[in-house]
């Protein structure tokens, strides 16, 4: 990856939060499912909706934030979730965003920014996500952004995917230990369903850019195969159609139980869906 140092769009001397919010503008103009709002360094958030922290720490606000999502299940399929079910929906799209928020910097620009609960929020009516671009960064050596302060350089892209990993994992843990009683998984089948999000993140970026045979090489790259406490890899492989044409693919490690809601329109790479089926919802 060639990484270059933004100049913030706010102007002025290059700082980490100017970077990361130019970085996130970019990673949402790119990704028309990433439903995120980039806050306002100077004013953090417009304090709607709940905290990324007080999901983890108030169950009130874990309860509220499950019940919402309920809601728009309810009002999106005319269809009455179980309870776990909306917990599962609910942890999956926020693993999946708040995860591609970390992954997709990472992928455009070679660096690694550390997102803390306490910098996401939640509208709670919509489920859009907003983003306050925090301190916290990681690069190379060789990368411009390495002069700036309170950026952590590491020596090789080894390690700078192992800061992502790390960075994704800090994150999750605390969510994952308290919606784990609602979701009714244990700890293999939450952290799996983490990785199924972080490895769909980054082959859904590849594909918007055009990009997808290197996505796929580097999220297999990232999860080359388990690495605590992500229980799987990337674990790509790929199905020829009719055509001749190879498309890439994977199984996914858990299920975030959309079937339960759809069945006929169960995701491509859903454990519950033959090869055969998903070759033929690729060639579509």
């Amino acid at each position: 990856m060639t990484v270059a140092v933004e100049t913030p769009s706010t102007g002025g001397t290059a700082t980490v939060s100017g970077l990361l919010t130019d970085a996130y503008r970019q990673l949402t103009d790119r990704c028309p499912a990433l439903t995120v709002r980039v806050a306002d360094p100077a004013s953090r958030f417009t304090r709607t909706g709940v905290g990324g922290a007080e999901l983890t720490k108030d169950r009130e606000a874990l309860e509220t934030f499950l019940l919402a999502e309920d809601s728009r299940i309810r009002e999106r399929y005319d269809h009455v979730p179980r309870r776990d079910v909306a917990a599962s929906r609910a942890l999956h799209d926020y693993a999946w965003s708040v995860g591609l928020l970390m992954s997709g910097v990472w992928y455009l620009t070679g660096r690694v920014p550390r997102v803390r609960p306490e910098d996401v929020r939640i509208d709670l009516g919509s489920g859009v996500f907003e983003i306050s671009p925090g301190p916290d960064l990681a690069c190379l050596p060789d990368d411009p952004a390495a002069t700036l302060p309170g950026v952590l350089t590491v020596p090789h892209e080894g390690a700078l995917r192992a800061e992502l990993r790390v960075a994704v994992a800090d994150h999750m843990e605390p969510l994952l230990t308290a919606i784990g009683p609602y979701v009714r998984r244990g700890p293999r089948a939450l952290w799996g369903l983490v990785t199924d999000d972080l490895v769909s993140g980054i082959w859904y970026l590849g594909r918007m850019l055009g990009r997808e045979p290197d996505a796929v090489r580097a999220a297999s790259a990232l999860l080359p195969s388990a690495v605590p406490p992500f229980p799987g890899g990337a674990d790509f492989r790929h199905l020829t159609g009719s055509d001749g044409r190879r498309h890439p693919t994977r199984t996914r490690m858990g299920c975030c139980l959309y079937y339960t809601i759809r069945p006929a329109e169960a995701c491509a790479t859903c454990p519950r869906t033959c090869d055969a089926e998903r070759l033929r919802r690729l060639e579509s």
